[in-house]
């Protein structure tokens, strides 16, 4: 890719992170996560939790295929697959260590996170308390008196930390890069709609996951490319 299509592509990357940051920021301002979990709730939990097509299929066996992904996307950089085969093999270990990268991210965060699940609320059985802007006080303050440790959403990080194959493509097919893309974003709304369905998480909590997986793949592959022109 040249260096104008760089830049261009480097700016309009950036201004999708920016816009996506606006609007998350005015859907957490707005409060809209309670009431819209309210809708698959009732005073004792979420009827749904365990369904059987949410919990065993679209939760527990899709992480198992996203997961096999990962190894799929490391096996790669050894040996091609069809059409990946025009990258070069840094290209395709960068692809790799990024996704690896954003998944591991999204996990320390959620790990040290002071936000609990929706099914933790006291509203739907459990002991938490609703926090307005649950954002803000994710990993600061008393929290919301539940288990923590609910931000941003996991199981969707399965498929939006390997959002960097849209970046990574771009080079050898445009085309792919986009069906990429919207492959990546197809798969992680349907996760998050399970785990939304469920009581696993609230809507904000996946759509941060999105927007964290997007951002730091910009910066680091921009970055990268940006490192190697400086080298020659």
């Amino acid at each position: 890719m040249s260096a104008p299509a760089q830049a261009a592509a480097l700016r309009r990357d950036i201004a999708l992170a920016v816009a996506g940051l606006l609007l998350l920021l005015a859907w957490d301002a707005s409060g809209a996560d309670l009431p819209l979990s309210r809708l698959f709730a009732t005073p004792q939990g979420f009827v749904l939790r365990h369904h059987w097509l949410l919990e065993t299929v679209l939760h527990d066996a899709a992480a198992g295929v996203l997961k096999a992904g990962f190894v799929v996307l490391g096996l790669n950089v050894l040996w091609p697959l069809p059409l990946i085969g025009a990258m070069p093999r840094a290209l395709r270990l960068r692809w790799w260590l990024l996704s690896l990268l954003c998944a591991l991210a999204v996990s320390l965060l959620k790990r040290h996170s002071l936000v609990s699940c929706p099914w933790s609320l006291a509203e739907f059985g459990g002991s938490a308390h609703w926090l307005a802007h649950g954002t803000l006080a994710a990993w600061r303050g008393a929290g919301d008196g539940g288990p923590g440790g609910c931000f941003p959403a996991g199981h969707v990080s399965n498929a939006f930390a390997l959002v960097g194959g849209a970046l990574a493509l771009r080079p050898v097919s445009a085309r792919a890069a986009q069906l990429w893309l919207l492959a990546v974003c197809v798969i992680g709304a349907l996760l998050g709609l399970t785990q939304l369905l469920r009581g696993a998480h609230f809507l904000s909590h996946s759509l941060w996951t999105a927007w964290i997986c997007w951002t730091l793949s910009i910066a680091v592959w921009h970055g990268a490319d940006a490192a190697a022109a400086r080298r020659g």
